[in-house]
């Protein structure tokens, strides 16, 4: 397979150098999507993390001040990944550098794009993007809103890198916060849910490993059997649910307990808190 065209001439620098940016690279050079040589990887001062990722995926890496700006001013794509306390100072250095061209995709949660062209200094291309932990196996979602700045290359390029690491879905910027409560935080709630379902099994007799690997099977089958046939929920809900059997009564049980409204009310509540943290984001750094 060879490298997608919008991003072969393309070289991507990743400002911070944690989990999600080293899922990120690992999906662009399984899919192909970029070769090692294209991508440089950067972080304050942890050496160590550094050698790891250069040994393991053979991308370039700095820690020196005079190395990082030159590996920055080159890139075609900047990445921001360092954690959102960081990044008033990391952006405040970066400004300076910039250059008429470059992309700047941002991974850090609750960080608008007024934000970020404000603490640059300039309204640059932005991406602002609400990856999820599932882009670790490469089975993400990713919410992407672009500045009007953005061309339509970059665009195309931004889709490519996200698609390398599971589906990817454009939104228009203030619809961010609603995604994080659905995507971002979602696989929390299935997590919960899946906890759950284990003890009960356990507290029936199943052994832990019964518990747990039935319980995994039964949520991949009910996600891939959603995916693959495009039913509604509902009816797939339904299909199962003969009247007055097991299921029945397991619905009734989650219903007088208001699953389905204490659901929607922590995806909401996740989306408020996000917007009262991007705020917070927004009142320390600027």
């Amino acid at each position: 397979m060879k490298t997608i065209p919008s991003l072969s001439a393309s070289t991507i620098c990743f400002y911070g150098a944690g989990s999600m940016a080293e899922a990120i690279v690992r999906g662009l050079l399984h899919k192909q999507v970029a070769s090692a040589d294209q991508i440089v990887m950067l972080n304050r001062s942890n050496r160590e993390r550094l050698n790891y990722l250069a040994q393991t995926y053979q991308v370039q890496t700095a820690t020196e001040a005079d190395a990082k700006q030159v590996y920055l001013r080159d890139a075609s794509i900047i990445v921001l990944a360092m954690k959102p306390k960081d990044a008033g100072e990391a952006l405040a250095g970066l400004g300076p550098l910039l250059r008429e061209g470059q992309l700047i995709v941002s991974l850090i949660a609750g960080l608008s794009i007024s934000t970020i062209q404000a603490l640059l200094g300039s309204p640059v291309a932005v991406a602002r993007t609400m990856p999820n932990t599932s882009c670790s196996i490469g089975q993400g979602a990713t919410g992407i809103s672009f500045s009007p700045e953005t061309t339509e290359e970059q665009r195309a390029q931004v889709l490519s890198m996200f698609e390398a690491v599971g589906m990817v879905s454009v939104i228009p910027e203030d619809q961010m916060e609603i995604l994080t409560g659905v995507s971002g935080s979602g696989p929390a709630y299935v997590y919960y849910l899946m906890e759950a379902m284990i003890e009960a099994g356990i507290e029936g007799g199943l052994t832990p490993e019964q518990s747990r690997d039935l319980t995994v099977q039964t949520v991949l089958g009910a996600a891939l059997m959603m995916s693959e046939t495009g039913e509604a929920p509902t009816k797939l809900r339904a299909d199962i649910t003969s009247p007055n059997g097991s299921t029945q009564a397991a619905i009734g049980v989650l219903e007088a307990g208001s699953f389905q409204p204490n659901v929607k009310a922590a995806v909401h509540r996740a989306a408020e808190r996000s917007k009262e943290m991007g705020e917070a984001v927004k009142q320390a750094l600027l």
